[in-house]
């Protein structure tokens, strides 16, 4: 299972900034072929069987490790999971001290998530390998934006001329820097609306429109997309209070109601019920695509890994044949 007509010719996926329409477009075809393989019983491919991937994350992660090492091995490769907790990084190793000692074991791709921006990009710099950025800092998080669109693309047939609103944390949130990127590549118009001290300075340049009236924000929309609070990045005094911000800037059936009729509603996760968005309206299969996302993840991360890698696996193969 091979995208159609085109090879993606970069060696690492490090985020959005540099992709071209055919090659996103590419993506999305080839992991929308992949959902159906992950809808079966059995839903191992050999694909890139004998490869190795190392996963390599300095932040806590649910969904994007879980679904990477998912992907690995739904593809036929070894993964492992290193745990920097109990690895040498604890003990003071540099970033680029692990990567030369990664390398040194020739995995044939890494994956890695790092609370500094820029972190993937410099490691992709030090290996031989290819490198995929899982979230490095407030820069990017290229593989959530590719799961997005196939969530998009699946329910509403496009992306081109929709009306796609991204609210909250903005000034903290890769996901959003990525998701901007992206659907502005496929056609889309973006909005951007949160509190003033949760967008970030250069907002408008990022070629969206920006709101500070979540109502504003949301007519019209057929997306709208919620962020988390990232309290763990933030000034305590970035907002009053978890109960003043669902007033002003949470998602309810009533604020939803101003945008289109047939709205749909996004999270990345996780979320903070009743604080970004309420459970009822998150929990909703007719308007909610948030169970959805998780599902494109796997799909959408097994094209990224057969993309980048699946030539190398075919070179090696046709090396070893008589």
């Amino acid at each position: 299972m091979t995208a159609t007509n085109y090879s993606f010719a970069k060696p690492h996926f490090l985020g959005i900034a540099g992709l071209n329409r055919p090659e996103v477009e590419s993506l999305l075809e080839l992991a929308d072929r992949y959902i159906e393989l992950n809808r079966r019983t059995v839903k191992i491919s050999d694909k890139l069987r004998g490869l190795t991937q190392i996963n390599l994350f300095f932040e806590p992660s649910t969904r994007t490790q879980s679904s990477f090492e998912i992907a690995g091995k739904r593809l036929g490769m070894d993964v492992i999971n290193m745990m920097v907790q109990t690895s040498s990084v604890s003990k003071g190793e540099t970033l680029i001290d692990t990567a030369v000692t990664l390398n040194a074991m020739h995995p044939d791709v890494l994956v890695v998530r790092h609370s500094a921006s820029g972190a993937a990009e410099l490691l992709s710099q030090k290996v031989d390998c290819a490198v995929i950025n899982a979230g490095d800092g407030q820069h990017e998080h290229p593989t959530q934006a590719l799961l997005d669109a196939l969530a998009i693309r699946r329910a509403l047939g496009r992306m081109d001329g929709l009306r796609i609103a991204i609210c909250g944390d903005i000034a903290h949130s890769r996901v959003a820097r990525s998701n901007v990127a992206l659907m502005n590549l496929l056609g889309a118009e973006v909005r951007l609306c949160g509190p003033p001290t949760l967008l970030p300075s250069d907002a408008d340049r990022w070629g969206a429109e920006v709101f500070h009236n979540m109502d504003e924000a949301v007519t019209g929309c057929d997306v709208v997309m919620m962020l988390r609070l990232q309290n763990e990045r933030m000034d305590s005094a970035a907002i009053p209070s978890a109960r003043e911000y669902f007033r002003f800037y949470g998602l309810d059936r009533a604020r939803l109601a101003k945008a289109g009729k047939q709205a749909l509603v996004m999270h990345p996760g996780p979320m903070n019920r009743g604080v970004e968005i309420d459970s009822e309206l998150a929990d909703d299969p007719q308007v909610s695509l948030i169970t959805g996302q998780v599902e494109m993840g796997v799909a959408a991360r097994m094209a990224v890994l057969d993309m980048l890698v699946s030539d190398r696996a075919d070179s090696d193969r046709a090396g070893d044949a008589p």
